[in-house]
């Protein structure tokens, strides 16, 4: 008859935290949308709804910070959809602008034509965006663009998922690996840390790879099969983000010698039989330490060295800080989940280990807030954009779930302190729980004659040593149950479960929302291509139908006092087609000699951009081919003339959405 160990009741609980990680960072991912970025398009020539009198040679963009392009980065569609570019992007950058330019075909006719571009920011997230120009006049256009912003889709998905999954990783190994070695050394031979720390570094190598692949698509076209372009991989391995995926996976293969060392060199020196083996012992545990801390730093430096840090102010002091703050969440949130493992799997963790880590865990605490602060000031700038912008509001919810762990942790805190005081007393006065434990061990296990004796008894009787070793098992397993029923049954390691288990859970949202947060655009600046655009693409809300304006106008001449009507149908950005009614004193349709408009966007110092009408019948002018290219506060001039020498132009602010 064979015993074994009864399963924790709790350990699907620690299932479940697993999967809610998975679910929550899809949930977060695909809530968070295309990814936002760092650089934004400043000017262009022509400007966006210029109107030329001849056609260009040629068409350049500047960004307010560097970008990266590739071959079909800018497209110019002609008014029939029709490429007018001649495909070559030129480098124009020059005394700290940065500007791209394409070449147009010799002799373009008039019309409307549609600037397409995307790029890479300098952050590493993709940007994408479009604009019109007209030479001579406006006029209908086919030009159809991407309406899904660059980064988004299936493959944003899929790309932000890999992201949190490798911010996952990270944790779980750098963090399961410092619990081990500066915490819990006897943790390096039990079985579940190992799984975590390995699946750790498994999960981060895999993820890894995957944004490596994806990285082709994400930027670029958006189609999933594009991921094993072998032409796109080349051209992501020359980038920035490239350069820091394939260290990554170099600094994960020396990551790989520090894991299997830890584990079996390091975990077979648990008990120095001499004093020999006790500085061996030192040696190695310096060694793992550096080398380890220094590895450690190097995977956090992959993504400073592509992200939020190495854009912006201060750069030099940045990526450091960044470095420290990733680390600092990596050993706190890391640790977090290694002692979780080592509550509800390890057959026992002794109370100076967790002492250790809620210590640890605190130094933790302080170098996050530190370097938090910082970075917040960096990527916030103000208080305007740490409540208007969405960077600022995810930082604010981010400040708010560490909050509520730093607060479970206090409760953590005090569980760990009575395990502490309890541990005391049972030594002073050679009672407690542990002696219990220790004391029904023995009693299952028999003291080293008794058990001795009865195992030589079990072999006589039976007569083989596959018996003994089948009966010494049974006794082990039995042992280790009665340890387990005894921990379990103290309320000081219960309640530190429980308090643990709830700050994994926290942790789990808090990660997600960091995800979220390195790929949304930062508030500063945010805040200042609002003030740029004087605030019209975020004040101004999109209109319900179709404009209509009734305007009172005299010329001062003979029959130049009546009404004018305009309506701009359907009154958005775009093509819209326009009415211009004319009518005399008596409400009678006024026949003049010629309407003329003009639409001016003084915010974006766009325009005037002229409009022509059609006479269509007395008093009726008309404009099929209005073109608006973004919603605002324009100005409507409208000018008409009533004779030869009598007339007058009206103002009008119109809201487009």
């Amino acid at each position: 008859m064979t015993a074994t160990a009864p399963r924790f009741g709790s350990a699907p609980l620690v299932r479940l935290l697993l999967v809610t990680t998975v679910l929550l960072g899809t949930v977060f991912t695909v809530l968070s949308g295309t990814a936002s970025a760092h650089a934004a398009l400043t000017g262009s020539t022509p400007e966006d709804g210029a109107v030329v009198a001849t056609a260009p040679k040629d068409i350049s963009l500047t960004f307010s910070e560097q970008v990266a392009m590739g071959d079909n980065s800018i497209r110019v569609l002609d008014p029939s959809n029709k490429r007018a570019d001649a495909g070559k992007i030129r480098d124009l950058s020059s005394g700290g602008t940065v500007t791209y330019g394409i070449d147009l075909h010799p002799g373009l006719p008039d019309g409307t034509y549609t600037v397409a571009w995307q790029a890479v920011s300098a952050d590493s997230h993709p940007i994408s965006g479009a604009f019109t120009f007209s030479i001579g006049a406006p006029s209908k256009t086919t030009a159809t663009v991407p309406t899904e912003e660059a980064g988004g889709g299936l493959v944003g998905v899929l790309y932000d998922i890999a992201r949190y999954i490798s911010y996952a990783g990270f944790i779980l190994l750098i963090g399961g690996a410092a619990f081990v070695l500066g915490c819990w050394p006897r943790g390096a031979s039990v079985r579940p840390l190992q799984r975590l720390v390995v699946q750790g570094w498994l999960t981060l190598t895999a993820a890894t790879l995957a944004l490596l692949l994806l990285r082709s698509p994400y930027t670029g076209s958006g189609k999933l099969g594009d991921a094993f372009d072998l032409g796109g991989l080349q051209d992501v391995l020359a980038t920035k983000t490239g350069a820091a995926l394939v260290s990554r996976l170099l600094l994960l293969g020396a990551a790989a010698l520090f894991v299997a060392v830890l584990f079996g060199a390091y975990a077979k020196r648990e008990t120095p039989r001499d004093e020999e083996e006790s500085k061996e012992r030192k040696d190695l545990t310096f060694g793992l330490a550096v080398g380890g801390t220094v590895v450690a730093a190097g995977i956090a430096g992959t993504w400073a060295l592509a992200e939020h840090a190495s854009t912006g102010i201060q750069t030099g002091l940045a990526m450091p800080v960044d470095v420290l703050h990733l680390l600092a969440m990596a050993t706190w949130l890391g640790g977090l989940t290694a002692l979780l493992v080592a509550l509800y799997r390890a057959p026992s963790i002794e109370n100076a280990a967790v002492r250790r880590f809620s210590r640890i865990a605190f130094i933790s605490v302080v170098v996050l807030a530190a370097t938090g602060l910082y970075q917040s000031w960096r990527q916030v700038g103000s208080w305007s954009a740490l409540w208007g912008t969405s960077y600022g509001q995810l930082l604010l919810v981010k400040v708010g779930l560490v909050a509520v762990l730093v607060g479970i942790a206090w409760f953590s805190r005090r569980w760990t302190e009575r395990l502490g005081q309890r541990a005391e007393a049972g030594t002073g006065q050679g009672a407690g729980a542990e002696n219990e434990s220790k004391a029904e061990a023995e009693a299952a296990t028999g003291s080293e004659t008794g058990s001795g004796t009865e195992t030589a008894a079990a072999t006589t009787v039976v007569g083989d040593s596959e018996r003994a070793t089948q009966l010494a098992r049974q006794k082990a397993a039995l042992a280790s149950a009665r340890q387990k029923r005894i921990r379990d049954a103290d309320p000081g390691r219960i309640g530190l479960r429980r308090s643990v288990l709830a700050e994994a859970g926290v942790a789990v949202v808090l990660l997600a929302v960091t995800t979220v947060l390195t790929s949304t655009e930062p508030g500063r600046t945010a805040e200042q291509e609002a003030g740029a655009t004087g605030g019209t693409a975020a004040t101004t809300p999109a209109t319900e139908g179709p404009v209509a304006l009734t305007l009172p106008f005299d010329t001062g001449g003979e029959n130049g006092e009546g009404t004018v009507r305009i309506t701009l149908d359907p009154g958005r950005s775009g093509a819209n087609e326009m009415h211009i009614y004319v009518d005399g004193p008596d409400g009678q349709p006024l026949d003049v000699p010629e309407v003329k408009a003009a639409f001016t966007l003084t915010a974006q110092q766009i325009g005037p951009l002229p409009i022509t009408p059609e006479h269509f019948a007395p008093g009726h002018w008309s404009a099929d081919a209005v073109q608006i290219p973004m919603p605002g506060d324009w100005q409507l001039q409208l000018t008409i003339r009533t004779s030869d020498i009598d007339q007058t132009t009206v103002d009008k602010s119109v809201k487009i959405g």
